[in-house]
């Protein structure tokens, strides 16, 4: 913020920089009295929105549409309600079920983008199966690029210090562009050493480097240092193959925009349609609502996978969107951990952790709290997974075929949540698997549940002590 004021003022916009220790509404009142009518764009957390909608009802405030989103109301209602739903029923008048792909392929066909002579470019709107490749440390992962703080850095370093000392993660200021010259390079370093390589290994995993071929570029999209608009222009430029190009593409176009649609649809996830209000914005339709376990705060907990992710986090403020989806709130949705709490803990420990993005994609997608709503199936899995997409469990104390608590633990929860997905067309399979599924078995993964998520409750570490099947 301080370096971009510096920067509008440096191009002969007139600044005025004020800092107040109340909330915004408090602090632009007086200047609204003093200067008149002020203008902003919309803002995309609502949290923002709530605490200035009575200057915005004053007429203190006026709001204008934000043009850094790609995409619009109209979008998302033309795409809404037109696939099938649950049980086969569609939404209508733009209700939900809601679905990225029917919205990205709208969005694709009424933009142009990656389209030839009205088709999918490659024959198909998603080459998502192309980039479900393991990394087993070739091509190179590339190192993030290092930033050398300035002095306004190293002051807002030393306030963040003074003022937050006891906050957990810790300050790196190597690692954060904060000027317009950073970010630049930040998107330089995304072009080269990333895109090329990012497609086949997306949803790869590993010890030997948090983010692989992931831009890193969120919070500066997030904050708008870099241009959603510009960066999915020079990523349609850039001689790279077609899976790469359109699964970047797809995360910006498609699944950045959507989630943003969702959250404002739903006021935060407090008034769904067809379902109860939920004012505190913490559904559950699987009714979990355990505490978080100490792990998430860097408790060892046993399971090399949790505990390799959770350090990354706070060491980094970041992981990437499978790490985030498979590992964290995989294991969370194993463990019947409240949604909300997760939710929280994601608000808490990521840079890029805005309300209108961590919440879709936590209560949304990550943990299936509000059913599907948005998306078509629970995102579980047990060791198998996490064996085939990454290298985590070669450094564990649990053997993945046979020791292994999540795959019990996977078990444990179709088995207590059969009833709830029994529904679902994409639960046909696991679930009538659960039901062939030797009651000797079923009985030691409820065993199994008990025992790891009581141990993880009290903080304490996992440990093989039986052999599980």
């Amino acid at each position: 913020l301080r370096h971009f004021a510096l920067e509008q003022a440096a191009r002969g916009i007139a600044v005025r920089h004020v800092v107040a220790s109340t909330d915004y509404a408090s602090a632009l009142l007086p200047l609204a009295a003093e200067l008149g009518p002020l203008r902003m764009m919309e803002p995309a957390e609502r949290e923002l929105r709530v605490e200035l909608a009575a200057l915005v009802g004053s007429g203190a405030l006026e709001v204008l549409p934000h043009d850094g989103w790609l995409t619009t109301d109209a979008d998302f209602a033309a795409a809404a309600g037109k696939g099938e739903g649950k049980g086969g029923q569609g939404g209508q008048g733009g209700q939900p079920p809601w679905r990225m792909d029917r919205f990205y392929a709208a969005v694709r066909r009424r933009t142009g983008t990656l389209m030839d002579g009205g088709k999918p470019r490659g024959g198909r709107m998603s080459h998502d199966a192309e980039n479900r490749k393991a990394w087993r440390g070739s091509p190179p992962a590339p190192l993030p690029p290092r930033f050398t703080p300035d002095a306004i850095t190293r002051e807002v370093g030393a306030l963040v210090e003074s003022r937050f000392a006891a906050h957990p993660g810790r300050l790196d200021l190597d690692a954060l562009p904060a000027t317009a010259d950073d970010a630049r390079a930040m998107w330089q370093w995304a072009e080269a050493a990333c895109l090329p390589t990012f497609g086949p290994y997306e949803d790869a995993m590993s010890t030997r480097s948090s983010g692989l071929f992931h831009t890193r570029i969120a919070p500066l999209l997030n904050l708008h240092r870099l241009l959603p608009r510009d960066v999915v222009a020079k990523t349609l430029a850039l001689p790279i193959p077609l899976a790469s190009q359109e699964g970047f593409v797809r995360q910006i176009l498609g699944w950045r925009e959507f989630v943003r649609h969702v959250h404002r649809a739903t006021d935060g996830f407090r008034r769904i349609p067809g379902r109860p209000p939920t004012p505190n914005a913490d559904p559950s339709v699987l009714g979990a609502n355990r505490p978080l376990p100490a792990a998430y705060w860097g408790e060892p907990s046993g399971l090399a996978c949790l505990d390799q992710v959770v350090g990354d986090v706070w060491r980094e403020g970041y992981s990437h969107h499978i790490t985030r989806l498979m590992i964290l709130s995989n294991v969370a949705m194993l463990l019947d951990v409240s949604p909300r709490a997760l939710t929280d803990w994601f608000w808490a420990a990521y840079v890029d952790a805005y309300d209108w993005v961590v919440e879709p994609n936590v209560l949304g997608m990550g943990t299936y709290a509000t059913g599907d709503l948005m998306i078509t199936k629970p995102y579980i899995a047990g060791a198998a997974y996490v064996n085939r997409m990454s290298d985590y469990c070669g450094g564990c104390t649990f053997d993945p075929e046979s020791t292994c608590p999540l795959t019990p633990m996977y078990w444990a929860f179709l088995a207590r949540h059969e009833a709830a997905l029994a529904g679902n067309p994409r639960m046909i399979v696991p679930l009538s698997a659960l039901r062939k599924r030797a009651r000797e078995k079923r009985a030691h993964d409820a065993e199994v549940f008990v025992r790891a998520s009581a141990s993880l409750a009290k903080g304490e570490r996992l440990a093989p002590l039986v052999r599980l099947v």
